[in-house]
Formats: structure tokens, sequence, C-alpha cells
């Protein structure tokens, strides 16, 4: 049996939040998701091209993305946009200006 590929998404919610990280659990009928190592963004630059450009490119600089914390459960989720390779180092970074 082949190993199960990380997959690493956007998750958004119902009160605006924007997450990043692992999907652990997703649950849509539920609308939960559980993320490790999960980020939020508090705010994406122009350069970053909305909330789909987190997923396809990452927050690019002048956005503000907090640290790293082990795992977040997530609740009202209204969609989940799976990360492309690039975005997911992006967000690893760090940025915060």
């Amino acid at each position: 049996m082949a190993a199960k590929k990380k997959q690493h998404a956007v998750v958004t919610t119902e009160k605006r939040g924007v997450f990043f990280g692992e999907v652990v659990k997703h649950d849509m009928e539920k609308r939960l998701a559980t993320l490790k190592e999960a980020q939020m963004c508090i705010y994406w630059s122009k350069e970053t091209k909305g909330v789909l450009g987190l997923a396809s490119k990452g927050p690019q600089k002048g956005s503000k993305v907090t640290p790293v914390i082990p795992q977040l459960e997530v609740n009202e989720v209204t969609a989940v946009m799976v990360a492309t390779e690039g975005a997911i180092k992006a967000w690893r970074t760090g940025i915060w200006e």
C-alpha cells in the first residue's frame, strides 16, 4: 500500500478566517477541518492576488501571516483549497510585514 501524500490547503470560514496547514481531517457536511502545523493569514497583499492566490502562490511580500501552531480545529468551513508546492513554501517563510 502506498503512503498517503500530505495534503496542504487554505481553509476559509464563515467568519472570514483564512487558515493554512496540512489537512488531517475534513468533513464538509459538518463544516469542520483539522489542520496540522496551522497558520492564519491576517492580511494578504495586492501581489498575492486574493484568497485563491494564497493557495496558488502563497502569501507575498506585504502580507501578514502568523507563526505556526501544532494543530487547529476549524469550524464553519466554507472552502478548502488545495495548495501548490510553491504556495506551501511561501506560507512557511513566516511573512509578517
